[in-house]
């Protein structure tokens, strides 16, 4: 393995807010940019960076609020999609990125899917990781969102299930997988998002996000429309035993785009925790394929 592959960990003061990443290869190469979700950070992707590094520049940084990255609180920063996706913006600027391909998951779904509804010309390609765009992915286990969504009153905050805590951090590694799943899952990561996320003032930031979930729901049919018109190449990698975006999502990306390649995997939310080599392997042929094709059409 080259020095320029090993992942190397940095922070850079953007506007102000000190965001923290990971980066492997080199500036020649295209870039591939990874957005975790909740409750994770670029520690998620801690094992596909090298082997990614071969085909690609990589950087995966961790989001405000999350990880390593500073953590304002409510009243400093405005916790919204958008508002992380324009934090994104100006971190690309800061390292001189303009074309990139995209990981999405989770919460990294919709900052990701505001940066390429913004400029469609600079995403190379969309990687799909338990990322919902449809409402496919949201079953019933959603209800009691939705109503808090709908009305958010002391009422309907009661009734949402209690994530967000100790118990509730383990749950999105451990929801859903069966024990021959779970045996693969090593602890350590659930600890860490823990101590970053009840960092004071945090999990009201947290809160803020998932209300905003709404206004990703409320842009599917946007979503849609992104995909319809300008058909990025997908890779769509998929834990079937995730609890919290049903199987039934990977449909909605079937239908509507047209190079796509699904890999459904024996694993949970944070596929990469327990598959990691499995998905480097398709991660770095897709970059490659797609790189190469666009080499081909000039």
């Amino acid at each position: 393995m080259q020095v320029t592959d090993k992942p190397r960990h940095r922070s850079l003061d953007v506007d102000g807010l000190d965001v923290f990443y990971r980066e492997a290869g080199t500036p020649d190469k295209p870039c591939v940019l990874l957005l975790h979700g909740f409750p994770s950070s670029s520690h998620s992707f801690r094992d596909v960076l090298a082997p990614l590094a071969r085909v690609s520049r990589v950087i995966a940084p961790d989001l405000p609020g999350f990880g390593f990255s500073a953590a304002p609180g409510v009243d400093e920063y405005d916790y919204t999609f958008a508002n992380l996706a324009d934090t994104v913006e100006a971190f690309l600027k800061r390292l001189g990125v303009e074309e990139f391909f995209v990981y999405l998951h989770d919460f990294g779904a919709p900052v990701g899917y505001h940066l390429a509804t913004r400029r469609p010309e600079r995403v190379l390609g969309i990687i799909v990781q338990n990322g919902n765009a449809h409402e496919d992915g949201l079953g019933g286990q959603w209800d009691t969102a939705r109503a808090y969504w709908a009305d958010p009153s002391e009422a309907n905050r009661a009734r949402l299930p209690e994530w967000l805590n100790f118990e509730g951090t383990r749950e999105q590694y451990l929801g859903g997988l069966p024990e021959r799943v779970r045996l693969l899952q090593p602890p350590e990561p659930w600890h860490l998002d823990w101590a970053r996320m009840s960092r004071p003032g945090n999990l009201e930031a947290q809160f803020r996000l998932f209300t905003d979930y709404a206004a990703h729901v409320a842009r599917f049919g946007e979503l849609t429309d992104y995909h319809l018109t300008h058909q990025p190449p997908c890779l769509l990698l998929w834990g079937r035993h995730d609890p919290f975006f049903d199987l039934a999502e990977i449909m909605g990306y079937a239908r509507e785009l047209d190079r796509l390649e699904m890999h459904v995997y024996d694993a949970g939310h944070l596929l990469l925790e327990t598959h990691a080599a499995e998905c480097a392997a398709q991660l770095a042929a897709f970059v490659a394929d797609v790189t190469a094709e666009r080499a081909a059409a000039g």
